[in-house]
């Protein structure tokens, strides 16, 4: 098989287009024929080695979507349409930056859709990420207000739907004025253009501040947006886009204001319900979600693909054809 496989922490062009023998399928995997799969901004980080238990060589991909080629289960059949996510994909073994993986079962999800395949593939991890930030994490309400650190990001873009879709007031943030609008068209309410400090901006919209906080940026704006909420109100730390993992200061009586509460969401496979995810494939299929998809590369050019992924030019999900 085709494999774009890492060959060493680096830059994009660590990564080369390889002949692979298919995965061998050991009790309780099935073998998937891979037909796309998105891009994750997690990826750049294991790329580039802050991804501390990861070995190279290694076929990347934390996601994908294909058709089952093998499973000696029987618990799929042969051709079935299937999404595969998390559980150290692409990072403990291999994963979807290929033909076709090998995957445990608890990993995979069947579904049923007449989708292109590159739709299908920008659904999984992205689903997953937003689904479980704004209902586990943060338990969003009718009638509350939504900030959204990092708005243009694909995760940013999807949550700003889903809230509004579920009645909530939403504020999104840019760096670029250019993006502004695109904001505005996703459905944000509010665009507030982040500096690094936005809470005073925020305060003269809302004077006690919002209820809820989706931090998709990381710890450069972290502080700053605990100063966003109101009392009681929740900060959801999700994302990375800063490109930083860790914190050299924090003092949590002082930086959490009182009464705010502060979580962080990690999700995997577990969160991602098989129905629920069914339920948002039709309302993709329905009109009802827009997914902003950026670009579609092809396999052989994943480099490229990783290199504009960096640059942070995208205005939606990366994903890739197989």
């Amino acid at each position: 098989m085709k494999a774009a496989v890492t060959t060493k922490a680096g830059n994009p062009d660590v990564i080369e287009i390889q002949e692979r023998p298919k995965p061998q399928i050991k009790k309780g995997w099935v073998l998937i024929k891979i037909k796309a799969f998105g891009l994750n901004r997690s990826e750049i980080f294991t790329r580039q080695g802050h991804s501390p238990n990861v070995v190279f060589p290694r076929i990347q991909g934390i996601e994908c979507v294909g058709e089952i080629e093998d499973d000696p289960s029987g618990t799929y059949k042969i051709g079935q349409k299937v999404a595969a996510i998390m559980g150290g994909l692409g990072r403990d073994f291999d994963g979807g930056y290929a033909e076709f993986t090998a995957v445990p079962l608890e990993i995979v999800f069947a579904f049923e859709s007449n989708l292109p395949w590159n739709i299908l593939s920008a659904i999984p991890e992205m689903f997953q990420t937003v689904s479980g930030s704004l209902n586990e994490a943060l338990e969003i309400k009718e009638g509350e207000t939504l900030l959204i650190r990092g708005g243009t990001s694909s995760i940013g873009m999807l949550a700003c739907q889903l809230a509004k879709t579920k009645g909530l007031t939403v504020i999104s943030t840019t760096r670029n004025p250019e993006k502004e609008i695109h904001l505005k068209e996703n459905g944000a309410d509010y665009v507030l253009l982040d500096d690094g400090q936005i809470n005073s901006k925020l305060k003269g919209l809302f004077p006690k501040g919002v209820d809820k906080v989706l931090e998709l940026i990381g710890i450069e704006t972290l502080k700053d947006s605990l100063q966003c909420i109101r009392p009681k109100g929740i900060v959801c730390m999700t994302g990375i886009l800063g490109g930083s993992w860790t914190m050299n200061e924090f003092t949590p009586m002082g930086d959490i204001p009182s009464l705010g509460r502060l979580t962080v969401y990690m999700g995997d496979a577990e969160n991602l319900h098989k129905d629920l995810l069914q339920e948002f494939i039709d309302a993709v299929a329905e009109g009802k979600i827009n997914l902003n998809i950026d670009k579609t590369f092809k396999l052989d050019q994943i480099s490229e693909a990783h290199s504009y992924m960096e640059s942070n030019q995208a205005k939606g999900k990366i994903v890739v054809e197989i």
